[in-house]
């Protein structure tokens, strides 16, 4: 099996040739070997262990969109007032342990013992569970304006580092495991489960395989927070969101009726608490497409359903011209891993049709990976041509969290929400 192969099937990413070619090469210059069949030859366990770390990049902060959090501890006291039990939480993956920790601070902080909750935190890269373990931050993972948290919860060991409280570290228990292929848990063993911006590096099947098992480990009335882009894959595979504001809250759509359920009595929902409005708040219009491999779709139809005594709703116009067979190729060769085939596509429609808005959205995506400032200014051709292209906001904003600018990003979050709400609106009008 090739080298992509492997990594693709371990690791369930979307990986480009690229990516792996660049880590092949590392790992060989480090080996000292110049010989890529030998190398491959001799690719085992250990050897492709060392690929994955290389292939697999976390990038996150500590209280990395707070609202999350919020809700997390909320539920919890909810969950705690019901009957006493121990809320039992999930982070997947955790990367070097910023969101599991930020979930204990979240949750003392909000007055709730130690003793009454125990967070797993799961990734697949042995360094980042190690990281975790050692419970150290330096500068970077202390992002934002509000820091008191710090003081709270960490003790400085020099000028760059941190170390969070022991008590709050034993409340986690780090593992290395893999959502597709790990036993993780029994059924239905967690509260809340926090899973986000995995989904967007998987292809369409691969997102549904991990969304099965999420559904299987959570309660039937828990909470899932998941990433503002993943969303729309979880309400088309099982889940229903949740009316909390920039949190990103979603539950079972087939949990089993209550007189009252525990999301709908929490503070943070607003007045309605209905589920239109809870999809409205939260929900993007249309599924992303998962980077680095891209599989854009049209977008969807926009027509509203018209009453039986009203005329139809035109639907809005977009400034896009049709997918041309052309663009249709180039999504095929984008799908089978043939990007630069696929990008040369995209180029000939829009040697023809510059106004094509799904071209410069695709060919951002085939960019994204080696080239994320070319793949910037792809996607912001994209929105100039259609202001309102939720995914291209969406990939957007990743690319300015990940360049280090949260004020665009969270613009750009905002303006995908509105987006949405726009179009789901329309959509459920009577």
């Amino acid at each position: 099996m090739k080298t992509l192969a492997l990594l693709r099937e371990a690791t369930g990413l979307n990986l480009t040739r690229t990516t792996v070619e660049r880590a092949v090469k590392q790992r060989m210059e480090a080996l000292g070997v110049d010989d890529r069949k030998l190398y491959t030859a001799q690719l085992d366990a250990q050897e492709l262990a060392a690929l994955i770390e290389l292939v697999v990049v976390p990038e996150s902060w500590l209280f990395r969109d707070p609202q999350a959090f919020v809700v997390a501890a909320e539920f919890a006291r909810a969950r705690l007032a019901e009957g006493g039990r121990m809320v039992r939480m999930l982070s997947i993956p955790c990367a070097g342990g910023e969101e599991p920790y930020t979930l204990a601070m979240a949750l003392c902080d909000a007055g709730i013992p130690p003793s009454a909750f125990a967070i797993d935190a799961v990734d697949i890269s042995a360094a980042c569970i190690a990281r975790a373990e050692s419970g150290l931050f330096g500068r970077n993972a202390f992002r934002g304006k509000d820091l008191s948290f710090r003081e709270r919860h960490f003790t400085p060991v020099d000028d760059e580092l941190f170390a969070i409280d022991a008590g709050l570290r034993r409340r986690v228990r780090f593992r290395q495991g893999n959502l597709l292929t790990s036993e993780l848990a029994a059924p239905r063993t967690y509260d809340v489960i926090f899973c986000r911006n995995l989904l967007i590096y998987f292809d369409r099947e691969t997102t549904t395989t991990a969304i099965g098992r999420l559904e299987e480990l959570l309660a039937d009335d828990g909470v899932l927070l998941a990433g503002y882009a993943e969303v729309p894959s979880f309400t088309r595979n099982g889940f229903t969101p949740l009316p909390y504001r920039q949190a990103f809250a979603l539950r079972k759509a087939g949990a089993p009726a209550q007189a009252e359920p525990i999301w709908g009595r929490l503070p943070l929902a607003r007045s309605e608490g209905a589920d239109r409005a809870a999809a409205a708040s939260v929900a993007p219009a249309q599924p992303p497409t998962p980077r680095p491999v891209a599989r854009p779709r049209p977008a969807p139809p926009r027509a509203t359903a018209p009453a039986k005594t009203s005329p139809p709703v035109p639907a809005p116009v977009l400034t896009t011209l049709a997918p041309t067979a052309d663009l249709a190729l180039a999504r095929q060769l984008a799908d089978l891993g043939r990007h630069v085939e696929a990008a040369a596509a995209c180029r000939a429609v829009l040697a023809q049709q510059g106004d094509n808005a799904e071209a410069w959205f695709l060919l951002g995506l085939l960019t994204i990976g080696t080239q994320p400032e070319q793949a910037e200014e792809h996607l912001r051709r994209c929105i100039y041509l259609q202001p309102d292209h939720y995914d291209a906001l969406c990939h957007l904003a990743l690319l300015a969290g990940q360049r280090g600018d949260p004020g665009a990003a969270s613009t750009l979050k905002a303006r995908a929400a509105r987006v949405w709400r726009r179009q789901h609106t329309t959509k459920a009008t009577p």
